[in-house]
C-alpha cells in the first residue's frame, strides 16, 4: 500500500500541489492566529502613569453596589461607573494633615507618600485605597489596554475560524474533483482484484502524507507570520506597543493537528464514493456526471440552507438589532453560503443553460460547462464563497453605516452642529436663534429583580431647545415634557410607558432618584435615548452644539464654543475593517489557489477531447475560446450565485432596520465584488488556457 501511495504522489504532484499550498497555507495562518490569540491572554501587567511616584494612591469610588433581590436571597451587584467619584474633601484634608500629597489631573484620586495600612485606617470605606499595581486604575483610561486586547481577540478569532471554514472548504473540493478525475484509474485498480476498502485506505493514505507534510510547512510559516502580524498590528495602531507574539506552543499544535484532520475529513468524502468505482469504470470513453450530487451532499447542503434563512429570519423577527452588529453579520451568513456552494451541482446545469450561445464556440461552452457538472461546480463553488462573503461583509457594513447617517441626518432640524471633546455652551442664544447643548452620559437601572443594567444616554442642557430641534422617532408621550424630574426612554425599556416612573442612579453613582417617563423612542440603530436633563448628569461633559437660525451670530457663537463640525459617521472602526479585508484576504486567496488547481487538473485531462476537436476541423484559437469560455462562464456562475446569496443576507437587514424604525440604506460594495470576481475570472482563464495552448500545439 505505502509503495502505491509513494508512487502515486511522485506521478500526480502537480495535482496534489493546490492541496499542499491550500493547506499550508491554511495551517500558517492559524498558527499565526493562535500566536496572536496567546499573546492576547497573556498580556505584560501594566505600570502606573498617573501616579507612579506614590506608593499609596485614595481615588474615589468607581462602582455602583445595589442590593438587588433573586428569589428569596438578596445579593450586592457591581457596575463600574463612567468616572470615579470625587474623594470627599474631608478626607483630603485629613490626608494633607498628616502626609505628603500629591494631586494630579482632577479631585478623582491623589497621591499619598505614606504607609498603606495607615492610610486604609484613616480613610475607611470612604474613598478606596490602591496600592502596587492597582494604581494603574487611577489613570486616565485604565481600560485602554483591555479594550484594544478585546478587539483583537475578535478580530484575530474571526479570522482564524474563516480560515478554519475556507481551507475545510477548500482541500475538501480538491479531494473530490481530483477523485472525480481518477475514476478510471480507480476502475483499472479494481479490475487488477483491488478492494473498495482498499481504494478508501489508498486515498486515506495519500491525504495522511499530504496532512503531515502540509501541516509541517504551514506551522513553518506561521513562525515567520507571528511577529510580522505583530509588527503589522502595532503600527496600524491597533495594539499596544508592547504587544509581541511568542511563548507558548499550543499554537503550533493546534495548527499542526487541524490541519492533519482537515486533510483526513477532507478525503473521507472522496475516499468513500472512489470506493464505489467498479471495475467497468476503467472501459468508459465518456465522462457524464449523472451522481455530481451525491444524497448526503444534497441533505447536508439542504439543511444549512434553511439552518440559515431560518436564522435569519428568527433573528430578524426576535433581535433585530443583533444584525446590525458585526459579530453577526460576519458569522450568521457563513450557514447560507456553506449550504448554497454544497449544492451549487445541482444549480450550475440549469444556470449554465440560460446562456443564449452563439456560434460553434458559444454552443461548446454551454453544453460542456452543463455536461461537466463537476468541473463547472468546482469552479463555481469557491467564487461563490468568495463573492458572497465580499457582498455581505462589505455590503452589511456599509448598510449598517448609511443607515446611522441617514438616522443623525433625520433626527435634527438644526442649521448648524459642531462637536468636541471640551465645548463651550454660548451664554445665550443670538436673536432669532434656538441653541441646544447634550453630551454623554450613563444612568443605571434596576432590571427587575434580576440585575442592574447601564444603558449610555445623552445629557441635555436646554430642554425646550432641544424638543424644538431634534427630530427623534417619538412613539409615545411628548419630548416637550423632559425636565429635572423625567426621562426620555427608548424600547429597551420594555416595562416602562409614558407616565410611569423609573428608578435611575447616575452616571456618578448618585442616587436612585425616581424619573417619570416623559417619552418612549423607537430603538433605531442603537443611538435613540436615554436622555435626561443635566441635573441628572453630574459630571457630563458637552460634546455637541445643534443650532437654527441667528445667521452670522450664531455662526460666530458656534466658532466661539470650541467646536469644529463633526466628522461624518465611521460606521465600522479601523479593526472591524481591517478584519473584514483579512477575512476577505483569505478567502480570495484560497479560491484563487482552488481555481487554478481545480482548472490546471481539469484542462490537463482533455487532451483527448481537444484532439477530436482538433480533428473536427477546429482551429486552436477556437478551442482556446472554448476552454476559456468555460472557465469565464464558471466565473460568472459563481459570482450570480453569490449575489443571490448577499441579495438574501442584505434584505434580511433591511427588514431589521425597518423593525427597528431606522432608515433602510442598503448598499452593495459593486466595487469589492467585482474585484473579487475580476480576479477570479482572471485566475481561472489563465490556469485553463496555459494547459489548453500545451495540449494543442
Amino acid at each position: 500500500m505505502l509503495t502505491v501511495v509513494r508512487a502515486g504522489l511522485r506521478a500526480r504532484w502537480a495535482s496534489f500541489l493546490g492541496g499542499f499550498v491550500a493547506l499550508a497555507l491554511g495551517v500558517g495562518l492559524l498558527t499565526t492566529m493562535g500566536l496572536g490569540l496567546a499573546a492576547t491572554s497573556h498580556a505584560p501587567e501594566r505600570l502606573p502613569e498617573r501616579f507612579a511616584s506614590s506608593p499609596v494612591v485614595v481615588q474615589g469610588r468607581d462602582r455602583l453596589t445595589l442590593d438587588v433581590r433573586r428569589g428569596p436571597v438578596t445579593a450586592p451587584v457591581e457596575q463600574r461607573l463612567d468616572r470615579p467619584q470625587p474623594v470627599d474633601g474631608e478626607v483630603v484634608r485629613e490626608l494633607r494633615a498628616r502626609w505628603r500629597v500629591t494631586a494630579s489631573g482632577g479631585p478623582d484620586a491623589v497621591g499619598v507618600d505614606a504607609p498603606a495600612a495607615e492610610v486604609r485606617a484613616l480613610v475607611g470605606d470612604r474613598a478606596q485605597v490602591l496600592t502596587g499595581d492597582e494604581r494603574v486604575r487611577a489613570d486616565p483610561d485604565p481600560e485602554r489596554d483591555a479594550r484594544a486586547l478585546v478587539t483583537l481577540n475578535a478580530l484575530l478569532g474571526t479570522s482564524g475560524g474563516v480560515t478554519a471554514f475556507v481551507s475545510v472548504f477548500v482541500v475538501a473540493s480538491t479531494f473530490a474533483f481530483a477523485v472525480a478525475l481518477r475514476r478510471r484509474e480507480f476502475g483499472l485498480l479494481r479490475t487488477a482484484g483491488a478492494t473498495p476498502g482498499q481504494i478508501r485506505r489508498l486515498l486515506l493514505a495519500e491525504a495522511a502524507v499530504l496532512g503531515v507534510l502540509a501541516s509541517a510547512a504551514g506551522c513553518a510559516l506561521g513562525a515567520l507570520g507571528g511577529p510580522l502580524l505583530a509588527r503589522t498590528l502595532v503600527d496600524g495602531g491597533l495594539a499596544p506597543a508592547w504587544f509581541t507574539v511568542g511563548g507558548p506552543s499550543w499554537p503550533f499544535h493546534a495548527a499542526f493537528w487541524t490541519g492533519v484532520t482537515v486533510a483526513l475529513a477532507g478525503a473521507v468524502a472522496a475516499s468513500r464514493r472512489a470506493g464505489k468505482v467498479g471495475p467497468t469504470a476503467a472501459l468508459r470513453e465518456a465522462d457524464v456526471d449523472a451522481d455530481a450530487l451525491p444524497l448526503g451532499r444534497a441533505v447536508i447542503g439542504t439543511g444549512l440552507v434553511l439552518a440559515g434563512l431560518g436564522l435569519l429570519a428568527w433573528t430578524c423577527a426576535t433581535d433585530p438589532s443583533a444584525l446590525l452588529k458585526r459579530k453577526t453579520y460576519t458569522t450568521l451568513p457563513m450557514l447560507l453560503i456553506t449550504g448554497a456552494a454544497l449544492l451549487s451541482p445541482l444549480l450550475v446545469r440549469p444556470a449554465a443553460r440560460l446562456l443564449r450561445a452563439r456560434g460553434a464556440v458559444g454552443t461548446l461552452v454551454r453544453e460542456n460547462s452543463a455536461a461537466a457538472v463537476r468541473r463547472t461546480a468546482a469552479v463555481a463553488a469557491p467564487v461563490l464563497v468568495t463573492v458572497a462573503l465580499a457582498g455581505t461583509l462589505f455590503g452589511s457594513a456599509t448598510s449598517v453605516t448609511r443607515a446611522k447617517e441617514a438616522e443623525a441626518r433625520e433626527q435634527t432640524t438644526a442649521q448648524y452642529v459642531v462637536g468636541g471633546t471640551d465645548l463651550r455652551s454660548p451664554a445665550a442664544a443670538p436673536a432669532g436663534a434656538v441653541i441646544s447643548a447634550t453630551g454623554a452620559t450613563s444612568v443605571f437601572v434596576r432590571d427587575g429583580d434580576e440585575a442592574v443594567v447601564k444603558y449610555g444616554a445623552r445629557a441635555v442642557a436646554d430642554p425646550a431647545a432641544f424638543a424644538e430641534l431634534a427630530r427623534l422617532p417619538v412613539t409615545a408621550g411628548d419630548l416637550r415634557d423632559l425636565d429635572d424630574r423625567s426621562i426620555v426612554v427608548n424600547e429597551e425599556f420594555e416595562r416602562h410607558r409614558v407616565g410611569e416612573t423609573v428608578e435611575v442612579w447616575r452616571a456618578d453613582g448618585s442616587g436612585p432618584v425616581r424619573l417619570r417617563v416623559a417619552a418612549v423612542l423607537a430603538l433605531g440603530t442603537g443611538d435613540n435615548g436615554p436622555y435626561v436633563t443635566r441635573a441628572n448628569a453630574p459630571g457630563a461633559t458637552l460634546d455637541r452644539i445643534d443650532a437654527r437660525g441667528g445667521g452670522a451670530a450664531t455662526v460666530r457663537a458656534l466658532e466661539a464654543s470650541g467646536g469644529t463640525p463633526p466628522a461624518r459617521a465611521a460606521g465600522t472602526t479601523r479593526a472591524s475593517r481591517l478584519g473584514m479585508v483579512l477575512v476577505l484576504g483569505i478567502a480570495l486567496v484560497y479560491t484563487v489557489i482552488g481555481l487554478a488547481n481545480t482548472l490546471l487538473m481539469a484542462t490537463s485531462v482533455r487532451g483527448g477531447e481537444l484532439a477530436s476537436l482538433r480533428l473536427s476541423g477546429a482551429t486552436r484559437s477556437q478551442i482556446l475560446r472554448v476552454v476559456t469560455g468555460e472557465a469565464a462562464l464558471a466565473v460568472a456562475i459563481g459570482t450570480a450565485l453569490g449575489l443571490a446569496v448577499t441579495a438574501v443576507v442584505l434584505g434580511t437587514l433591511g427588514a431589521a432596520l425597518a423593525t427597528l424604525s431606522a432608515p433602510v440604506a442598503l448598499a452593495l460594495p459593486w466595487g469589492t465584488v467585482g474585484a473579487a470576481a475580476g480576479v477570479c475570472g482572471a485566475v481561472a482563464v489563465a490556469a485553463s488556457a496555459v494547459p489548453a495552448w500545451r495540449l494543442t500545439r
